[in-house]
């Protein structure tokens, strides 16, 4: 009997050993005979997520975080192992997020194509992709608590403001209220009435510009007169006759400019000669003014005038004398 009770309590100690073992393996998640691959995720924050946490992939366990590290440049690096026959993602993402209300976390596998559009989440994506390496690019969203705590404080900056609208809103302000669109009124009139003069005045610039539109009208009829009396004198020939007549006009002034050019041409040429010529007439004019040579001599004595009178008054003496006695001056014979 006492071989028997030894025999059965190591029994029951074994096999309490071996449930504690199973559950043991079970809890950390341990796969007994199979390879796990471990990979590392980075984050800036990885929030309530800690060692042993699940990593799930699409809802489905697929391994544990191994461990969690500062590393260089303001990062934390986890470790997530993964279990052996699970195929990740070509490019994942890692996701960490609280799993229930708990308090529980789990990193979650997504493609890096299919992220949640969440602008937080995929800015810190893209700064762990441009960190570089070969580590899976992490982030983190907000918790539970964190949540709840926003709610909460959103809630009580809503009742705040609830609170002051309603002390804003009193008897007083209803009564500035109403007396503001009185005074809105008042001002819509105003506007009324200045929209209804400045619509008289638009009615008045209206009917003095219909007035130039028949001005225009008249000028327009009076241009085509004019045009159709133009057409008809140009069929008629007068005003090709007039076009053939300007022409002859301005062939004559070429021609008398050309005559003009030559002379000047001419005169160009005779320049030289007509300098001397000029030098001459006014060498012999300033003799004469000097009384200088025979000419100014001449010019300066009156006697010879007078004499040269009295020589003419005898000339015409001696003529007259001719013609009275002939023969007193000329004998003709003729044998």
């Amino acid at each position: 009997m006492r071989r028997e009770n030894e025999f059965a309590v190591g029994l029951v100690v074994i096999a309490a050993l071996a449930v504690v073992v199973a559950g043991a393996l079970w809890l950390s998640g341990a796969h007994l005979g199979k390879a796990e691959a471990v990979y590392t995720a980075r984050f800036r924050t990885v929030g309530g997520l800690s060692v042993g946490d699940p990593v799930v992939l699409r809802g489905v366990r697929v391994g544990r975080v191994e461990g969690i590290r500062l590393a260089q440049g303001n990062w934390v690096e986890a470790d997530l192992k993964i279990y052996a026959g699970v195929q990740a993602p070509p490019k994942p993402a890692v996701i960490a997020a609280s799993a229930s209300l708990f308090g529980e976390w789990a990193a979650s596998l997504v493609p890096l194509e299919q992220l949640p559009n969440d602008p937080n989440v995929r800015q810190a994506i893209a700064e762990a992709v441009a960190a570089g390496g070969n580590k899976w690019p992490g982030a983190t969203l907000p918790d539970i608590g964190q949540l709840t705590a926003q709610a909460s404080r959103i809630a009580t900056d809503i009742a705040t403001v609830s609170s002051r609208i309603q002390s804003a809103f009193d008897s007083e302000a209803v009564l500035e209220l109403r007396s503001s669109i009185k005074d809105f009124g008042q001002v819509a009139n105003r506007i009324a009435r200045v929209t209804n003069e400045q619509a008289n005045v638009l009615g008045s610039v209206g009917q003095n510009l219909q007035q130039g539109s028949e001005v225009l009208a008249k000028a327009a009829t009076n241009l085509q007169v004019t045009l159709g009396r133009v057409d008809s004198a140009t069929n008629q020939g007068q005003l090709a006759t007039i076009l053939n007549n300007s022409a002859a006009t301005s062939t004559d002034l070429r021609a008398a400019s050309q005559d003009f050019r030559e002379l000047l041409d001419a005169a160009h040429k005779n320049q030289e000669s007509l300098v001397r010529v000029l030098v001459a007439a006014d060498s012999v004019m300033s003799r004469i003014a000097n009384r200088t040579g025979t000419l100014g001599l001449l010019v300066a004595d009156s006697t010879l005038y007078r004499e040269t009178t009295l020589t003419m008054i005898q000339l015409r003496q001696l003529l007259s004398d001719i013609q009275a006695n002939p023969r007193k001056y000329f004998t003709f014979s003729v044998f």
